[in-house]
């Protein structure tokens, strides 16, 4: 049993996980636990993590919410977070996350890190999947997307993120850990900590 072997080795705070003093979720929605995870379209690590976290993503039980929040560290980053706002407004990350991941690390057809950023090229891209290539390039540079942006950053900062791929948990626990399956191992038993947490609180 897999939930039995994990639990059998305690997380140890500073090694496994940082606990975020007065920390927030990104998103609180009816009582359920958040799993929030940092990325950058244009990060290498977070491309070879997306196959396994979007894997685990699709096992999560009701009450475990995940949700992307786009970094924007720099000018190649900052038009794919705003492209991942705009496509979530239009419901079609779930269509295009892993696409314009593979679209920049793999084909190549769009610019990576180091390279000279198209917001035209995003349109085209995000026109394949239908939508409108100008109005969503116009949309991308809209003050509803940068106040998103703004929000986005705001708690990267509190949550102390750093680099990507980083897990938080409920605002209160940025995830550690060796690799991407210790990521997902402690992110685990940090939710079913939470779920003890909470089931004691309402009793």
């Amino acid at each position: 049993n897999i939930a039995k072997a994990s639990s059998a080795t305690p997380l140890v705070p500073g090694t496994d996980y940082a606990e975020i003093q007065g920390g927030q979720p990104f998103d609180p929605l009816n009582g359920k636990i958040e799993v929030v995870e940092v990325f950058g379209y244009v990060c290498p690590a977070c491309f070879h993590f997306q196959p396994l976290v979007g894997a685990w993503e699709k096992t999560l039980p009701a009450d475990v919410r995940f949700t992307y929040v786009p970094a924007a560290f720099g000018p190649e980053w900052i038009p794919y977070a705003h492209a991942f706002y705009v496509s979530q407004s239009m419901g079609l990350v779930e269509k295009t996350h892993d696409a314009l991941f593979n679209a920049i690390h793999v084909t190549q057809a769009l610019p990576g890190e180091g390279k000279k950023p198209d917001e035209a090229a995003i349109g085209a891209f995000f026109a394949k999947y239908g939508a409108n290539p100008k109005q969503f390039v116009d949309a991308m540079d809209s003050f509803a997307i940068d106040a998103k942006l703004n929000r986005g950053k705001q708690f990267m900062l509190r949550s102390g993120v750093q680099g990507t791929p980083t897990i938080i948990v409920d605002g209160k626990y940025r995830v550690l850990g060796k690799d991407y399956d210790d990521i997902l191992r402690i992110t685990n038993q940090l939710i079913a900590q939470e779920r003890a947490g909470a089931g004691a609180a309402r009793k």
